[in-house]
């Protein structure tokens, strides 16, 4: 019995294609872009994006897969396909369904899971591009994790384009421990930078550390030119509003 997820013919299928291009374009990004104020910066780094690509960006927020589909130019959003965690949105039929259609989504595997190993460099060899957050989970505070060396290694196994955008005040229009969005359509952010590829004898764990300051680079410019928290930070605010534990002596 197949696994939810685990149609790859959708992404060439043009049925598949216009509905969820159209889902995305007529229903999600108008939404979005209603509830928030978004910018889009780097346009013009996105001349020269070859598909098959790797699309990667931080992730701290709900909003953050739909500013990065919408904002793109349809010509790379078309068949772009969005890692979502498979022990979360590919474990019931309608959520999967749903983000299948909104997300052209595809099952990542998480922590022990191993159901749907292999599917991204299946669909990179197809030449689907693919849409990755190296952190795996959304920041609980903001401030960038580490990221995963998989997209490195995947994009030095295919020789592929990196394309490298940063989102800036999602986590303030939505924080990861809210069920619900702040109200007022605050100021969000998404740039583009240049694509990027390995270098000759590049091993995965250089690449990924090269495209993870390359984001903090671009998402710290962009806080810095509109008032908004860097990195480092909100990696401060983060300290000073985490709860202390209790010592010893106070129990």
């Amino acid at each position: 019995m197949a696994k939810l997820g685990d149609n790859k013919r959708r992404f060439k299928n043009p049925l598949s294609v216009t509905a969820s291009t159209a889902a995305q374009q007529l229903l999600m990004k108008p939404a979005v872009w209603g509830i928030l104020n978004v910018h889009v910066h780097g346009e013009e780094n996105l001349e020269g994006v070859e598909e098959p690509f790797i699309a990667i960006a931080n992730h701290s927020s709900h909003f953050d897969a739909p500013l990065i589909m919408g904002a793109l130019p349809a010509r790379l959003s078309r068949h772009l396909a969005t890692g979502a965690a498979a022990d979360t949105f590919f474990t019931k039929r309608s959520n999967a369904l749903a983000i299948e259609l909104f997300m052209n989504a595809y099952p990542v595997n998480r922590g022990a899971t191993r159901d749907h190993r292999g599917m991204s460099k299946q669909l990179l060899s197809d030449g689907v591009p693919l849409f990755i957050f190296p952190e795996g989970t959304r920041s609980r505070t903001g401030g960038m994790g580490p990221f995963t060396p998989g997209v490195a290694a995947l994009a030095i196994s295919f020789n592929c384009q990196v394309l490298p955008a940063a989102i800036v005040g999602s986590y303030a229009a939505w924080p990861a421990r809210q069920k619900r969005w702040n109200p007022g359509r605050p100021d969000v952010h998404v740039v583009f930078g240049l694509p990027m590829r390995p270098r000759p004898g590049e091993i995965a764990h250089e690449f990924n550390e090269r495209m993870r300051r390359k984001v903090i680079e671009m998402h710290d410019s962009t806080a810095t030119a509109y008032s908004m928290p860097t990195q480092n930070e909100l990696a401060h605010i983060a300290a000073i509003e985490a709860p202390k534990k209790p010592k010893k002596d106070d129990k």
